[in-house]
């Protein structure tokens, strides 16, 4: 699945991030550190179980979150060293 993200203000929509069938996600540009990767992860998993409930993905995506922050995972580091597992960059 291809996966493309939009970050822009959502003020007017009254949510953090959006997420639609088509692989596009949107997150509000103002996001910083821990919340916009809280909010990025609860938008991907939207795209990858579809059927989960709201309460499923939010119990999910904090999950991941707190795991993530607490190994250290920021965003600061755009080099591309090695393939993901399925081969890609």
């Amino acid at each position: 699945m291809k996966i493309k993200i939009i970050y822009r203000k959502l003020g007017k929509e009254q949510a953090y991030g959006l997420s639609s069938s088509d692989g596009i996600i949107e997150i509000d540009e103002r996001l910083k550190g821990k919340k916009m990767m809280e909010i990025l992860i609860h938008e991907v998993l939207h795209l990858l179980n579809p059927k989960d409930d709201e309460k499923t993905i939010i119990r999910k995506s904090v999950t991941l979150t707190k795991v993530l922050w607490k190994e250290g995972y920021r965003k600061i580091d755009d080099t591309i060293d090695l393939p993901l597992q399925d081969g890609s960059i």
